[in-house]
């Protein structure tokens, strides 16, 4: 993979790492490299409510429209609504504005194939060597045909029909409070919760432009463990900005993260016959009691790097449908080609309705062991990675607990920070080991 895109598409602070002339090149490239064979057929636009959106997606529109493109314009919508819309409409790609779980100066670019699938590697590739070529070779149509730009008028409805369509059982009877994250679920998350007959409580659905994320969503879920107790709700749910992940809170207002979530959610489909090589997918990131729990069930765990991409690669070489990370962005491959938080909300609230237990007693199939982590700012993580003092460091830590847990430490693939994570049942023990490898790391940097 080249520099500019990382696990997750480009991203960079908007106005400067992320600028109006970056995406208009972006856009160009991408539109001459994925729409060429079927201009007419379009690239799908949608964002989330970040202040710096419009900017982008000006820039964006401009670039694509110039390769002879048509948009297909769905404004402010989830991540996952872009990659089915992108199938609906038979669009030729689509583009998704949006930095997810990060703060609202931080923006960026994703793009989805005409399968509605993240691009591979190779794909990326040569858009970055388009764009650093100035998109040299790239067509510059005239009149009649330089792309249009449509509005899609229709695009929550037809996102709120397939949602909608991914469980056959009613949500009546449970009350919810949702966190919406002041994102692109703002509007769309409350609507379908609702319509499927839930009692829905929304909270920070109430986005300004630079309030996404703000002491909210799945990064921020102490205010919605609050809003549960006091609302005498069965569960809550946090949705990130761009509404690809959710975690769940039960009603003593305790969280329940992914790991506990694909827990229930493997488990009922095992049962049901639905699990496809009864085996699921998760990240290096994923608690031993995910392991343990999947293991008595009999089902097969099947290990790979951190992030969503490496998730989806592996369940399409492996023939496994289900999976994800405990960051609570979770794939059912039956359903979408990506992470959706919302439609994992609608699985994981089904199993609640069919089998009559609470969210606490489903998610109380698993033990949580111990972990500890912790993010370390950084100037450069590579250098930090490289660093045999670290190595050296993490080997002696290791050695320390005996077997009886592991140490994790690995580059964030958005942000300039390196992650820790310890494991183990001695808590002290985890938090003498973070605390070195912490300070060893801004040593290094």
């Amino acid at each position: 993979m080249g520099g500019m895109f990382g696990t997750d598409g480009v991203r960079g602070v908007a106005n400067r790492d992320l600028s109006p002339e970056k995406a208009f090149k972006l856009g160009r490239a991408g539109a001459h490299l994925l729409a060429r064979r079927d201009p007419g057929a379009g690239i799908v636009i949608g964002k989330d409510t970040r202040v710096s959106g419009d900017m982008l997606e000006a820039a964006l529109i401009a670039g694509i429209c110039s390769a002879g493109v048509d948009v297909l314009r769905v404004g402010v919508m989830p991540t996952p609504a872009v990659a089915y819309l992108t199938r609906d409409l038979g669009a030729a790609a689509g583009v998704v504005i949006s930095a997810s779980h990060n703060p609202v100066e931080d923006n960026g670019i994703k793009f989805f194939g005409a399968s509605g699938y993240k691009l591979p590697d190779e794909t990326e590739e040569e858009i970055e060597a388009l764009f650093a070529s100035e998109c040299a070779g790239v067509p510059c149509p005239v009149g009649g045909d330089v792309g249009r730009v449509r509005e899609v008028r229709d695009a929550e409805d037809r996102y709120v029909k397939f949602a909608r369509g991914t469980v056959g059982a009613s949500l009546a009877g449970l009350k919810i409070v949702v966190d919406c994250a002041n994102g692109a679920a703002y509007r769309v998350a409350p609507r379908i919760y609702g319509e499927m007959g839930a009692e829905v409580v929304p909270i920070f659905n109430l986005p300004d432009g630079v309030n996404i994320n703000r002491g909210c969503g799945s990064t921020h879920p102490q205010a919605l463990m609050e809003a549960v107790v006091a609302h005498g709700a069965d569960l809550g749910l946090a949705h990130d900005g761009d509404a690809d992940r959710v975690l769940a809170v039960d009603a003593r207002g305790r969280l329940v993260d992914g790991d506990q979530i694909m827990v229930v959610c493997a488990r009922s489909l095992k049962e049901k016959g639905l699990l496809a090589n009864d085996s699921v997918v998760v990240t290096v990131m994923s608690n031993l009691g995910l392991r343990l729990a999947l293991r008595d069930a009999g089902i097969k765990v099947i290990e790979t790097r951190v992030g969503d991409r490496y998730v989806l690669e592996e369940l399409l070489r492996s023939g496994a449908r289900f999976g994800g990370e405990q960051s609570g962005h979770v794939i059912f491959l039956d359903h979408n080609t990506t992470g959706d938080g919302i439609l994992t909300a609608l699985q994981l609230m089904a199993v609640i309705k069919e089998s009559g237990l609470s969210l606490e007693e489903l998610a109380g199939q698993m033990e949580k062991i111990p972990q500890l982590l912790v993010n370390v700012r950084v100037s450069d993580k590579n250098a930090v990675m490289k660093s045999p003092v670290l190595a050296g460091v993490i080997k002696e830590e290791e050695s320390r607990l005996n077997g009886g847990g592991r140490i994790l430490v690995r580059p964030s693939g958005t942000e300039p920070l390196v992650r820790i994570m310890a494991e183990g049942r001695n808590m002290g023990l985890l938090q003498e080991i973070v605390d070195r490898l912490a300070n060893i790391i801004k040593e290094i940097s």
